[in-house]
């Protein structure tokens, strides 16, 4: 059940249900405001909603059951969607996150192909990096993706127990974690967030049952 804040509309808080479909926003003080979209595959409907994030006045969440990212206004809208089932560029297979980078386009956990897609905010393809393996820049189910202040990207990797940077343009620059329960240990990774203003990177370690927290530095060694 993904939640993340609007930095426009007053700080709005979106709130998005990963089982019936609905998206339900609130205000800065945790009122109800409305309920958009719903369980489905049609237009302006999600299956298996995941991680989402904004960019001006827009809403981009990745759809994983429908295999593409649902675009919405504010005010809860349907104004596109992009992808399709697929592993040709341009196409994805249980999309788990979008997110924002600096330079404007929209990232894509690609999870099931086993890569990172890049968007521009009208859903044309742009470039991608990764393939299937264990080795540097390749991927076992990337799942949670985050963008820190200079635009690097950070993979979380369900199959690989790591997360991953890379700069824009999909240049591995480091990587960290390993399977376990111990400190700086991970299972089953999902989300991630990296706060833009203190670098630190905010980990959901599911399996694991907790969040953890690292240095950004800590990413590079």
């Amino acid at each position: 059940m993904p939640t993340w804040r609007s930095p426009k509309a007053s700080r709005s808080i979106f709130v998005a249900d990963y089982t019936t479909g609905f998206i339900v926003k609130y205000d800065a003080d945790f009122k109800y405001v409305l309920t958009f979209s719903e369980y489905g595959a049609g237009k302006g409907q999600n299956m298996k909603s995941e991680f989402m994030e904004f960019l001006e006045d827009r809403l981009y969440m990745a759809d994983a059951g429908n295999h593409r990212v649902d675009v919405f206004d504010l005010s809860g809208r349907f104004l596109f969607h992009f992808g399709g089932s697929g592993s040709e560029p341009g196409q994805l297979n249980s999309p788990e996150a979008a997110k924002v980078g600096k330079d404007g386009n929209i990232y894509v956990a690609d999870l099931r192909n086993d890569r990172v897609q890049v968007f521009d905010p009208e859903g044309h393809f742009v470039r991608m990096w990764g393939r299937t393996g264990s080795g540097d820049g390749e991927f076992k189910s990337p799942s949670g993706l985050a963008i820190d202040r200079d635009g690097n990207v950070y993979v979380a990797e369900i199959g690989n127990d790591r997360v991953q940077v890379f700069d824009r343009q999909g240049t591995f620059l480091g990587k960290f974690g390993s399977k376990g329960s111990g400190q700086g240990e991970f299972g089953n990774l999902h989300g991630l967030a990296v706060d833009k203003q203190s670098g630190l990177i905010y980990v959901a370690d599911t399996a694991n049952h907790r969040v953890q927290v690292f240095r950004a530095q800590s990413a590079t060694q």
